[in-house]
């Protein structure tokens, strides 16, 4: 029987997936934090730290002492866990949150660019709002709003003075002889932070909170580090050359008056950016891979009566939201929209992150899910696509910016502004029809075989995909940790794929956590994420000491068994027919460029089932993050630590 013929979308969807497939998939990019080339090495150096207050600060641990908790990273996922630990009675003064930037807030720190606000609702986004006690002034935070209320945290569960900011963690080992892991670090002092020596600590249970974008990245075009004008990526925003202050989140950028400002990337960053720039610029020249997806915003103040009688006014209500939101998404809740945002109202986003509502996805059914998930999505790709036409007034300019591939290939993005700036004459779109740009020169840009001439060049050209390395914790971070006998944990991941109970832990590597969605769950809302792991490390450690004598016990081991950790490797075999979907999306950040298509096509060519294996043993839960919360739940009420061997170290 032949194939059933494909539809005029189908064909598009093709035609362009295939215009931007390249053999370097993720190669193409050069991370910045690694470049050989010292201007574009210097691009992610820190512009926000106050390194003379910091010089005053005391280092909070001995130099070779031992401490019970060391997380490293101060962005949300490292301050939730730090404000659990408290919750649940351990002393601040057992715990050190090491960061590498100059200041607390991850993500929030770094990124600081014009427009920028939270793209989820900030009532489910912003962590603890519930025992803060605090209302997000708007549905969508700004930048500003949500790094001052992560400083806040902290202070409220006695965390301030715990942070180790300007140092990096080179690497972790653990020491069988004192059961414990030896934390080797590089910390920074003086008027730049670049006067370095070493520390180093023996840390009972280390957290890993990176995040999931750690690494901004370039693409390796010729010329790039030769452009002779103000250059900067945009998760260093540099308001010395445009003007405005950091602390804005419409700052007044007065410094490109008369300037013509190139940017390279039409992403959910430059959704939000490239409006101010239009504002205040004499010329932009936005040059376009490929298109985002532009949904509304929608934005609003909090209306204080509505906080308190609608959103707030119950006990548990944003874990309520939260899994409300997730459950809309997955298609499992369809009555009760209680966040009721474009994010809601995505009916096949859930290709990405997981539903129960369509049953088990076996291999032969492949076909028929990818058929009805783009059944679901077309209607509202095409309305995604009206929107364009109905807001750009030139039909070419609209064109190229309309998306063709499903929904859930790319992160959408909200914005009432975005779209409506191509409709002003000073801004230029420069699509490279999938191709990207083809050099930079000394006062210019080059795609499609033109120069565009320009002053200042801004480069929003995104991070690493946190898929790289099959989810690997330690290579997402760059650093080496061995475990027992000295196992490598990029090594384990390399040749068994990844292997974890929980997502959160594994077994040769005791004590030591993380959290990810990998064999795990996700959601749109990544803090949802992070606040559910972090709850479950946390209770993990906490019952794992009450077992052993308590939260004063010292030397508690708590380590995956190898059977346990195999077992839940093995719920996650079944789950790679469900996540087909992607194996239709033009390459992006989702599938590492397109790297991941190319690995496991070439795995079956070759029937290669140990590397088929390997792969599928790094999705997330295929029914969504709250069936898995579920899991999780039953697991911890039966109170017997399953999976985990717990000591005390003689």
């Amino acid at each position: 029987m032949s194939a059933p013929a494909l539809s005029a979308d189908q064909k598009k969807y093709e035609e362009e997936k295939a215009k931007r497939e390249r053999a370097d998939g993720a190669s193409q990019f050069q991370l910045l934090h690694f470049s050989d080339n010292d201007r574009l090495r210097r691009l992610v150096d820190d512009p926000w730290a106050d390194h003379d207050a910091l010089d005053k600060l005391s280092i909070p641990f001995e130099s070779g002492g031992r401490i019970k908790f060391l997380i490293l990273g101060a962005g949300i996922g490292g301050i939730l866990n730090a404000a659990r630990l408290v919750q649940a009675g351990f002393k601040p003064e057992q715990i050190v949150i090491i960061e590498g930037a100059g200041g607390v807030g991850g993500t929030w720190y770094w990124n600081r660019y014009p427009g920028l606000h939270c793209d989820v609702e900030a009532y489910v986004y912003m962590p603890m709002l519930e025992e803060m006690e605090y209302m997000p002034t708007q549905k969508y935070a700004s930048h500003a709003e949500i790094r001052a209320y992560l400083n806040k945290l902290l202070e409220r569960y006695g965390l301030t003075d715990r942070v180790l900011c300007r140092t990096q963690v080179n690497g972790l080992q653990w020491d069988e002889n004192i059961h414990a892991w030896k934390v080797d670090m590089t910390t920074g002092r003086g008027p730049e932070g670049k006067d370095m020596s070493t520390l180093w600590v023996n840390a009972d249970i280390p957290i890993l909170a990176s995040g999931l974008f750690p690494n901004p990245q370039v693409p390796k075009v010729p010329g790039i580090a030769g452009f002779e004008g103000p250059m900067f990526h945009t998760s260093r925003w540099d308001y010395s050359i445009t003007g405005g202050s950091s602390e804005e989140a419409f700052p007044v950028m007065d410094k490109l008056e008369g300037k013509r400002v190139g940017i390279i990337g039409t992403g959910a960053t430059a959704v939000q950016c490239v409006p101010l720039l239009a504002k205040y610029a004499k010329e932009v020249f936005v040059f376009q891979r490929t298109p985002s997806q532009v949904n509304s915003r929608g934005q609003r103040d909090t209306d204080p009566k509505e906080w308190r009688e609608v959103i707030a006014s119950k006990a548990g209500w944003q874990r309520a939201r939260q899994e409300n939101l997730a459950e809309v998404i997955s298609q499992h809740e369809e009555t009760n929209n209680l966040v009721d945002d474009e994010w809601s109202k995505l009916p096949a986003y859930f290709a990405c992150l997981g539903s129960k509502k369509f049953g088990t996805v076996t291999p032969d059914k492949i076909p028929e899910h990818i058929g009805l998930l783009t059944g679901l999505d077309f209607p509202h790709a095409a309305r995604a696509r009206d929107r364009v036409s109905q807001i750009v007034k030139d039909p070419t300019t609209a064109e190229r910016l309309k998306t063709w591939y499903p929904t859930w290939c790319k992160r959408p993005t909200f914005s009432d502004m975005y779209l409506q700036v191509f409709n002003e004459d000073h801004v230029h779109l420069i699509d490279t029809d999938g191709k990207g740009i083809d050099s930079i020169t000394p006062h210019g840009v080059v795609a499609n075989g033109h120069e565009s001439f320009i002053d200042i060049l801004i480069l929003s050209t995104g991070y690493r995909s946190p898929s790289y390395g099959g989810g690997d914790p330690a290579g997402k971070i760059g650093i080496e940790i061995k475990g027992r006998n000295a196992r490598s944990m990029t090594e384990k991941w390399t040749t068994q794929g990844a292997s974890t109970l929980h997502g959160c832990s594994s077994n040769e590597f005791p004590g030591l956590f993380w959290m990810s969605p990998i064999q795990a769950g996700a959601t749109a809302n990544y803090v949802h994420v992070l606040d559910l792991m972090s709850q479950h490390i946390v209770h993990i450690i906490v019952a794992a000491h009450e077992r052993m004598g308590g939260k004063d016990k010292h030397g508690v081991i708590i380590e995956p068994s190898k059977d346990a950790e195999e077992a839940w490797a093995m719920r996650f075999m079944g789950c790679g027919s469900f996540f087909a979907g992607f194996g239709i999306c033009t390459p992006g950040y989702l599938t590492s460029e397109g790297d991941m298509q190319r690995k496991a096509q070439a795995a079956i060519q070759a029937g290669d089932t140990a590397e088929l294996t390997r792969m599928a043993r790094g999705l997330i839960w295929s029914e969504g993050i709250v069936p898995f919360t579920r899991v999780l739940e039953a697991w911890r009420e039966e109170g017997k630590l399953e999976g985990f061997e717990v000591s005390v170290a003689a």
